[in-house]
């Protein structure tokens, strides 16, 4: 079977340092799929704004490594215990797909746009679905190894001065939208230098910061030029 991308993701995540682990953690974070020329077409997405959400199928476009790994670490298990990538979401998997639940806040000339997105810009869409609550959702289920480790955030300490000069670079909802993705530690896992300061592409602003004990203080604002 071949397949072939409908679509790209449009958001301010540039890089994917940053990006939420799961789709619904940062209901804030705005975004777009924007259907492909040869897609394009108004009676595609008939119907599609009756619905709140939708099921997308995209692909891991930034894994460097190809190659699939039956075993890999869960950052939920602190990237050190070994699970199977059948039980896990990891990117490294036989065929890089990623299926995302995103909110539809918008429909219209070829552009959905959604909220609460785990995708960074420039990510291939290949195929959208719509959520229907009544079989894609299920109450009182098992969640493996994921009810046992509660992912744990950060608390963020964001100056009031570098939260104007974001909001003077991004403008929007930047600032509350930083805050939570700041909030769920974009850091690798293995990494817990509390003198190491963090740079995270948001829009056209490097928001840099630093970790200790739980606490992660933003440091600066950049403007990317």
């Amino acid at each position: 079977m071949e397949i072939v991308p409908i679509a790209d993701f449009r958001c301010p995540l540039k890089t994917k340092f940053g990006i939420p682990r799961q789709s619904g953690i940062v209901g804030s974070l705005e975004g777009e799929i924007v259907l492909r020329k040869e897609f394009r077409d108004g009676a595609a997405l008939r119907g599609l704004a009756d619905f709140d959400y939708i099921w997308v199928i995209w692909g891991f476009s930034e894994n460097r490594k190809r190659d699939w790994q039956p075993l890999v670490r869960p950052p939920r298990l602190g990237g050190n215990a070994g699970m199977g990538v059948f039980a896990t979401r990891s990117p490294y998997r036989p065929n890089p797909l990623g299926l995302s639940s995103l909110r539809v806040t918008g429909v219209g000339d070829g552009v959905i746009k959604v909220s609460g997105a785990d995708l960074m810009d420039g990510t291939p869409i290949y195929d959208i679905k719509p959520y229907v609550s009544y079989t894609d959702s299920h109450e009182g289920v098992r969640n493996g190894f994921v009810d046992a480790n509660a992912w744990k955030e950060v608390e963020v300490i964001f100056p009031e001065d570098l939260q104007r000069s974001l909001a003077a670079i991004c403008g929007g909802n930047a600032v509350e939208t930083v805050i939570q993705l700041l909030s769920q530690d974009p850091r690798p896992r293995y990494q817990d230098d509390p003198d190491k300061v963090y740079g995270m592409n948001y829009g056209d602003a490097d928001v840099r910061f630093s970790v200790k004990d739980n606490i992660l203080t933003v440091k600066e604002i950049k403007e990317l030029i």
